[in-house]
């Protein structure tokens, strides 16, 4: 079959299309055949060295993928090796799909939409009323942690993006507002993965016992010192987030991703899709992902 292979750490350059030998078949997991695979933020660090590869060099990138299994069921599942033509999957992170939701829209929600679900709900703890400002509103999380916002309640959304369209695309998501910083006002929560200056601002824009939630560096700026006596000041707190080590707690991927499901199936989300591309072209995915020059879901088909 064919795949995307990396065989040393470094940018976009080093994903090669190749031909490797179709995955084993194991007790207890699903043999599944490709029908597009989803592009993350998280691929390129993987890839550049930045987290480890879960198996060493040389390794297949890729964490989910919308599929079909051996008796023809479409699914979405969580897996490693994503980026081919086939793929072994665990059958606890396999879910049944609809045949007429896109496979774009399924692949948003699951590094991004539970990514989301999750900021709002476990981290922040958002309650019905409260101010959200979404950094970085325009990408596959923020489009959807605006809309989710909306949907759980939230008294006021402002999505901070980088460019005029970028602005034109969160406030079609719903967002009250969209702009660049300073802020007006003070905001309730702040969800963040730019860090840097991002979280900076993030920080200043918090109101009395507000909450901002870092979950990413796509700035790549060295981590800035924290000044606890602004949080003492103002009853704030700061709390990280990384998705894979939330979903170990019970409920928290099939509860939160059944959810997402259901509100995309009626049409009360919608996922932005950022195009498709050949498997073969994985590299120039990676590369427009890098430069921020996508917005919504990049995905991969064979």
């Amino acid at each position: 079959m064919h795949a995307i292979q990396v065989r040393s750490t470094g940018g976009p350059e080093v994903l090669e299309y190749v031909e490797v030998p179709d995955p084993a078949a194991a007790e207890g997991r699903l043999l599944l055949d490709v029908e597009a695979a989803g592009v993350n933020f998280v691929d390129t660090l993987v890839t550049d060295g930045t987290y480890p590869a879960p198996s060493g060099h040389p390794f297949v990138p890729g964490t989910e993928v919308v599929a079909r299994t051996e008796d023809g069921r479409r699914v979405l599942a969580k897996v490693r090796s994503g980026y081919a033509e086939r793929v072994s999957a665990d059958p606890a992170t396999v879910v049944g799909l609809p045949e007429e939701l896109d496979a774009g829209q399924a692949l948003s929600l699951l590094t991004q939409g539970l990514t989301a679900w999750h900021l709002l709900k476990s981290a922040a703890r958002l309650m019905p009323g409260e101010s959200v400002v979404v950094h970085a509103a325009a990408g596959g999380v923020g489009n959807l942690a605006v809309q989710l916002a909306r949907e759980f309640g939230a008294g006021r959304v402002v999505a901070v993006a980088s460019t005029p369209e970028k602005r034109a695309a969160a406030l079609e998501a719903g967002a009250d507002e969209a702009v660049e910083y300073p802020l007006a006002g003070k905001a309730d929560i702040v969800l963040d993965a730019s860090g840097g200056a991002y979280f900076d601002q993030g920080l200043a824009s918090l109101a009395e016992h507000g909450r901002i939630v870092t979950y990413g560096n796509a700035s790549r700026s060295a981590p800035a010192p924290l000044d606890t006596g602004r949080l003492l000041m103002l009853n704030a707190s700061v709390t990280g987030f990384q998705l894979g080590r939330s979903l170990s707690r019970p409920g928290a991927f099939s509860t939160a991703l059944g959810e997402l499901l259901d509100l995309t199936v009626k049409g009360r989300l919608k996922p932005l899709s950022g195009g498709v591309r050949p498997l073969a072209e994985a590299r120039r995915a990676h590369e427009d992902l890098l430069a921020r020059r996508t917005m919504g879901k990049l995905v991969l088909r064979p």
